[in-house]
This record gives structure tokens, sequence and C-alpha cells, in this order.
């Protein structure tokens, strides 16, 4: 049977998006073309500015659109639904609202293998300072934790994310995570989610003495085993893989 068809949510930022695509690739052992998971991407760099409308507020609700991208990745065929962007995930409502399909949830899934891996300790959180103040990865931590650790300079982590958006060299923004991942391993985040897909694209964010985990990475298996699974999908099936 032919691997299932998953739709993106993509655009925030676009090189995330080509990032979570080239990852999925590499995780397929395809003999051929066909082996791979199709997909059906919806790169909408116009999506308005999460930061902008959770942090600063100001600019445009992006539930709208994000709502319309979900039913035209519907109606284009897609299986289920996946979106590399963690702040996003704060509309992840709305998008499961807009369509009846199985919405693959990369921030629930990165907190329950966190958990797993810190043994009862802190988990760092390296990504944008909107996770921080809507609460994304806390709803997803509630009643079974872990305790998440967030670094203190919350513009230097904006600077960077603005940096790495732009196009610009990475060196920069990954002494930002280097510093800010050896800060948070002082205070006994041994484990840390790397929960920015803008982060993803810097080559070894992190202190070396920590355990680093990629939320795009827990994306690209969510899609990969949704894909490869020949069971009719159904709405419970989010959840069922976040965990």
């Amino acid at each position: 049977m032919s691997p299932r068809r998953v739709g993106i949510l993509g655009g925030m930022g676009p090189q995330a998006t080509v990032l979570l695509m080239d990852r999925l690739i590499a995780a397929v052992p395809a003999r051929d073309d066909a082996d791979h998971i199709p997909l059906v991407v919806d790169q909408n760099p116009q999506v308005p500015s999460r930061m902008r409308f959770l942090v600063d507020g100001r600019g445009e609700d992006p539930a709208p659109t994000l709502a319309a991208m979900a039913r035209r990745l519907e109606g284009a065929g897609a299986e289920a639904l996946a979106m590399p962007c963690n702040t996003a995930h704060h509309f992840a409502d709305a998008i499961r609202a807009a369509s009846g399909l199985p919405f693959l949830d990369m921030v629930a899934a990165s907190v329950a293998r966190a958990r797993g891996l810190a043994g009862g300790g802190p988990v760092g959180i390296l990504g944008s300072p909107a996770l921080r103040r809507i609460g994304v990865f806390d709803r997803a931590c509630a009643g079974a934790g872990p305790t998440l650790l967030w670094p203190p300079d919350e513009a230097a982590l904006r600077e960077a994310i603005a940096a790495i958006k732009a196009g610009g060299n990475h060196d920069a923004p990954r002494a930002t995570l280097r510093a800010a991942s050896e800060e948070l391993a002082q205070r006994g985040a041994m484990v840390q989610l790397i929960a920015c897909t803008e982060f993803s694209l810097v080559p070894d964010p992190t202190a070396p003495n920590v355990i680093p985990l990629d939320t795009l990475d827990i994306l690209v298996k969510l899609i990969r085993d949704f894909a490869m699974d020949d069971k009719p999908a159904t709405s419970a099936d989010s959840n069922r893989r976040a965990t």
C-alpha cells in the first residue's frame, strides 16, 4: 500500500518547512521515488506574524489564515495535517475545527519524549519567547510535567530568530543559543528542546554537555509513522500518536 498523504501548513518560516521535507526524505528507507511520503505543502509566508500578535499584542490574528490553509490541504487530498512551527501550535484548535483531519501535534509529542528522557528532571526550552508568554508547552505538560525552564534573555532569542529569518550568517544566533543552553544546563536542565524550527536550521545550537531534542525531528517521526501506517485515519490519531 502506498504511504498516506500528509498536508503541511508551511511558510513559518519557509526554510524551516523545506528542512522538514528534507529530513522526512532522509527518514524514509526508500528504494525508489514511489516509496517516499506524498505531501501537500501550503508554503504560505504570508501567515500573519505569530510573535507580533501573541507577544506584542498587535497585528492580525493568524488563526483564520491557518484555518483556511487546513481546509485547502484537506481539499487537496491530505489525510492528516502537520505544522513545522511550535508557536503556531497555539492555534491548533482553530486548525482542528476547520478540518476533520487528524492534526499531528509536534508540541505534545515533543513534551512526551522529553519527559521520558529527563527522568523527572527539568526540561529546558530553546524557543520563541511567545511560547513562554502563551503557555503552549505548559499546556502540554499539564498534570504529568515535566518542569520547564526558560532562558531569561528573551530579547536575544527574538534577535536570533529575526537573524535566521533574514537568511544571514548563523554564527551570531548559534552563539546566542549556545549561551542560553549553557545557562539552562547550569540550572539543571540537561534535556533541552530545540523548540523553534528556525533554531533547527542552526548547526549544533546546544551546549555540548546536554541532551538536545529537536521538535522538528519529532514531527518527522510523527509524519513518517502516520504515513506508513495502513490503518484508516481517525480524528483520534493526533492524540494517540503524540504520546
